[in-house]
């Protein structure tokens, strides 16, 4: 598989610049998102973006992929559904022939090419238990072969700074100090405040209705929007979801440099659970355009500045006890990211 197309949130990418672009328009005008006030901004405003301005080389190559692999998963609904009834008792964990075999009925049925990259995708995206056999699909059929990502220049975390004149800052400048003299010549024409007369506390008028006091609520943890299998899989609400774990992921590719290694430990934040798995977003060292600057790197005890992805990876929760964990994430920080 080429460098491109070597790990999961790649080839979610890339099959939005193969899949015919009319698909993916209609499959994103099909969304009423006016209606899901819970739709988080990080699903919705890329989505919202898409259906208005029908660009989808740009949603495919800037967009979250929370965002991405929600409209996936619709387009991939449908042929989805076939593919498991082609398959059976195989269904839950296919060989490659089997799925290759159901990959061909499912064509001879009428069903796309759009259609079949989109549920490979998906399974790939959602690391489905054939999610192997999936790529090798897309890397061994030319008919499902996946386009390189075009260069995206990853956003900086701080915009660089305006230049600013001399002369717009003699303007500030000018402008502050007549501020101050406007509110010094104001104070000193204030009358003189009534002085309280001698003599007992007067009583406060009964006729007088005291100001209520509004105490502020406390700011509310928002709800992490999973898509239906996710759903179904997962608790949105188990205490493990929040906090920043030490766990084994696997690769999604072999490394050039060390073939042996097959996964590594890394720092993630679990976004979901349930008594034998969770659903993670891995956290990185390196920045890039599928990733959010994780800011309490430093408060949860990482030693550098850290990324968290777009990307949910199931990990299984069995054996993992005691768990690694290094810190809960507050509210405000939790709704930072989601």
């Amino acid at each position: 598989m080429t460098d491109a197309l070597a790990n999961a949130t790649t080839i979610v990418r890339a099959a939005f610049l193969k899949i015919d672009p009319e698909v993916t328009l209609r499959a994103a005008d099909s969304l009423d998102l006016r209606a899901h006030a819970k739709v988080s901004a990080v699903v919705g405003v890329p989505l919202r973006q898409l259906q208005q301005r029908r660009d989808v080389t740009v949603f495919a190559t800037t967009a979250p992929l929370a965002a991405l692999r929600g409209l996936l998963e619709v387009m991939a609904l449908a042929p989805l559904e076939k593919t498991i009834e082609l398959l059976g008792e195989h269904a839950e964990s296919p060989t490659y022939d089997q799925l290759s075999e159901a990959v061909d009925q499912l064509l001879t049925s009428g069903s796309s090419i759009d259609d079949v990259v989109a549920v490979l995708a998906h399974a790939v995206g959602e690391s489905f238990p054939a999610a192997a056999h999936c790529r090798r699909l897309l890397e061994e059929r030319p008919a499902f072969s996946l386009p390189a990502l075009p260069d995206v220049v990853a956003p900086t975390v701080l915009a660089a700074p305006r230049e600013v004149s001399a002369e717009v800052r003699e303007q500030r400048r000018n402008r502050r100090e007549d501020e101050k003299r406007r509110r010094k010549s104001a104070s000193s024409a204030r009358p003189p405040r009534p002085t309280k007369a001698k003599g007992g506390p007067t009583r406060p008028d009964a006729s007088v209705t005291p100001p209520s006091v509004t105490r502020p609520t406390s700011e509310e943890r928002r709800r992490l929007l999973l898509t239906p299998l996710e759903t179904s899989r997962f608790d949105a609400e188990h205490p493990l979801v929040g906090a920043v774990l030490v766990v084994d992921i696997p690769f999604d590719a072999q490394d050039r440099d060390q073939p042996d290694l097959k996964s590594k430990d890394r720092p993630v934040l679990v976004v979901a659970a349930s008594s034998d798995e969770l659903l993670v977003r891995p956290i990185y060292s390196n920045p890039s355009p599928a990733r959010t600057l994780f800011q309490p790197w430093r408060r949860v005890g990482l030693d550098h500045v850290s990324y968290v992805g777009d990307e949910r990876v199931v990990v299984a929760n069995a054996g993992l006890e005691p768990l690694q964990q290094l810190a809960q994430l507050t509210t405000p920080e939790w709704n930072s990211l989601t």
